[in-house]
């Protein structure tokens, strides 16, 4: 959103805010729609378990077949949740699904010996199914029309990719899940408001005085010279540091330094690094950082 806001003039603070909200939403639409994904890939399994049996002559191995994977204890937690699913119906989720992927890559999982093993090994622990699970997910992740159904659907995936994924696999890792799991991952005010629209506003209504202190640290550098994005990067953590009290400074810095890697040049991280680095020393001297908290300034 800052970025465009500098780059495109014409472009309102309030019309910016409105699309930083629509994107926290779509982002816990995202994170649905990789969910409800998973979780119909495993029940394909039924369906599976189904056209064996049904055949004229169905072999040994047909016969023992179980459909653990749509009927094991932890991803039963998920499909028989109603809440969830009146999430998945609220946001229209299933709409975006597509059946004759989710076959295929079933098809294709299912030849997996880990899967083949799965399946036929008895009295399996809740983190072997665990195992299995997060394995499916990985392999959906490294699909490449799985990627793409996740880009075509939603604009900001390629932003959100890493976050959703990571907060996918901890949905897994935690399973079975209570009834209410979700509101953990749903936008809340202190996330959306409390932080991210302070932060948006203090860095946008403050910007000069933010160049004012950041200037000094860049040495010999131009101020010109220095990347949108890192100059961006950089004025942001300024405002956490500066501003949130409980955020701890080297949670701050490391946070930053992280974002730089995925967002600006290679040699940005570095950059970010030390500027942020010479910002904290030149804070702390000034008194102008305060955190609650025994050591939230070094640690």
């Amino acid at each position: 959103m800052l970025y465009s806001l500098g780059r495109d003039k014409s472009l309102k603070y309030d019309e910016a805010l409105l699309r930083y909200r629509d994107k926290v939403n779509k982002s816990f639409e995202l994170y649905l729609f990789n969910l409800l994904y998973l979780i119909r890939v495993a029940q394909f399994s039924i369906q599976d378990a189904e056209s064996r049996r049904a055949k004229l002559r169905p072999s040994e191995e047909d016969k023992k077949f179980e459909a653990k994977l749509a009927t094991n204890p932890l991803i039963l937690s998920l499909s028989k949740n109603e809440g969830l699913y009146r999430l998945f119906k609220q946001y229209k989720t299933e709409s975006f699904l597509d059946e004759d992927h989710i076959r295929s890559f079933y098809n294709e999982f299912s030849k997996k010996e880990e899967y083949i093993q799965y399946v036929y090994n008895d009295n399996q622990t809740d983190k072997e199914h665990e195992e299995m699970l997060l394995s499916l997910y990985r392999q959906l992740c490294a699909n490449e029309l799985f990627l793409e159904l996740n880009d075509d659907t939603f604009a900001q995936w390629e932003d959100d990719e890493s976050l959703i994924i990571g907060s996918i696999k901890k949905t897994l890792k935690a399973l079975p899940a209570d009834m209410s799991f979700y509101e953990a991952y749903k936008p809340n005010a202190e996330a959306t408001v409390d932080f991210g629209e302070l932060l948006l506003r203090k860095v946008y209504h403050e910007d000069e005085e933010l160049l004012k202190v950041i200037e000094p640290t860049l040495r010999n550098w131009d101020v010109e010279r220095v990347a949108i994005i890192d100059m961006i990067l950089i004025k942001m953590a300024l405002v956490e540091l500066m501003t949130f009290k409980s955020i701890p400074s080297k949670v701050t810095l490391n946070e930053f330094v992280e974002i730089a890697k995925n967002y600006s040049t290679d040699k940005s991280k570095d950059f970010i690094n030390g500027i942020l680095d010479r910002l904290l020393k030149q804070l702390v001297d000034e008194g102008k950082i305060s955190k609650e908290g025994r050591g939230l300034i070094s640690d």
